[in-house]
């Protein structure tokens, strides 16, 4: 049987202070990182956004730090590995599959990701915080009575009982009582908005907008569309449904099941944490799963693959 590879591209949660010192062995890609506009993005030197856990995990600072990291592995690893099949991303991570997919380049990501993060902290009110909350254990079918009684979404569906809600943290902290008298496990994410909920709204046309400036190269891979799973290759199709990901659910299972029904053998997860990967594995045993977080250097993830693709 053919093998093919998946490239997946993690989204907020995992980031830390040595995020880039995989890629940063490369030498080439030392440089790169020097020329493409993470400060300009970040609004200081990326080691000062490193080197503090609060703006590491400050919407504004993630956002384009978690692309960057993730495109300057690709750029370690592109030329050593096979071609992908196939491309997705995990909410923020699905500008990052652009950039894998060669369709967009890594400084308008770098630049699209502060867009997208601005764009979503201008739905944020300073008297009243948002969070996400992932919940385990229980079914969407299940959940939707308490989720209405207090006016939160799903953001992400992982799987049949595996979710992320998200809303005020006022209504998240009114629901987590009768979440877990239902049986449920809950783990708080480290985000600042309510991504892929309603309160995200107001960001989807200015994000659309910023997104209708960029210049779009041809794809050299299909990237799924978290929304719906369906397989973008073209310009019209990514403007039509990448900006509506900020406010609308991430379908994070069907993509996973994408992956198998499009016969990936073999996935990578470009780091940082190994989330997805982990997810897939659980999902689709099939399907040989690994993240560059379990590697010392690009060398051995290209020896990893060639196991499998020699």
């Amino acid at each position: 049987m053919m093998q093919r590879l998946a490239i997946l591209c993690p989204g907020q949660g995992a980031q830390h202070p040595q995020m880039f010192d995989l890629a940063r062995s490369d030498p080439r890609v030392a440089s790169l990182l020097a020329h493409w506009p993470l400060e300009a993005a970040c609004g200081m030197p990326l080691p000062a956004a490193l080197a503090d856990p609060a703006l590491l995990f400050s919407n504004r600072i993630a956002q384009p730090l978690i692309v960057a990291a993730a495109l300057a592995v690709w750029e370690a690893i592109k030329d050593r590995i096979p071609v992908p099949a196939l491309v997705a991303g995990y909410s923020i991570g699905e500008l990052s599959a652009y950039g894998v997919a060669g369709a967009l380049s890594a400084a308008q990501l770098i630049a699209l990701a502060a867009t997208r993060a601005r764009t979503m902290d201008a739905c944020t009110v300073p008297t009243a915080a948002q969070s996400l909350l992932a919940v385990s254990g229980l079914t969407a079918t299940a959940l939707q009575p308490l989720l209405a009684q207090h006016q939160l979404s799903i953001a992400i569906q992982n799987g049949a009982d595996s979710l992320i809600i998200g809303g005020w943290c006022r209504d998240l902290r009114a629901a987590a009582a009768g979440l877990t008298q239902m049986g449920a496990q809950l783990t708080p994410i480290p985000v600042e908005v309510a991504s892929h909920t309603g309160l995200m709204q107001d960001a989807v046309a200015p994000f659309g907008a910023a997104l209708q400036q960029c210049q779009f190269m041809d794809f050299k891979a299909p990237v799924l569309a978290g929304i719906s799973a369906a397989p973008v290759t073209k310009k019209e199709d990514a403007l039509a449904l990448l900006p509506r990901q900020v406010a609308e659910t991430i379908c994070w299972d069907q993509c996973m099941d994408a992956c198998a029904e499009a016969g990936i053998s073999v996935a990578l997860e470009l780091g940082p944490g190994a989330a997805l990967s982990r997810m897939l594995r659980d999902r689709q045993p099939a399907i040989e799963c690994r993240s560059v977080a379990d590697f010392r250097t690009p060398a051995g993830i290209a020896k990893w693959l060639e196991r499998h693709f020699s």
